[in-house]
């Protein structure tokens, strides 16, 4: 169960009318379309930032323990 204020309903309503659907189908359908952009927008963004990572030379650890007293 989930609650909605009246004006959204009244629009997720007029939606279903309008395609000829349940109040149902239409809330899962634009959640399933909202959530769908999210991670459009995300792997996006995560491709953005592949091509501008910088390697850090593979000797990271060694280069600590070697820094370290004793």
């Amino acid at each position: 169960m989930i609650s909605l204020p009246d004006e959204l309903l009244a629009r997720v309503d007029a939606e279903a009318a309008e395609r000829g659907s349940t109040r149902s189908a239409t809330i899962r359908r634009l959640a399933d379309a909202a959530l769908g952009e999210r991670e459009r927008l995300l792997a996006a963004k995560m491709a953005e930032l592949d091509g501008h990572a910088r390697g850090h030379g593979g000797d990271v650890v060694r280069e600590l323990k070697a820094g370290r007293p004793g």
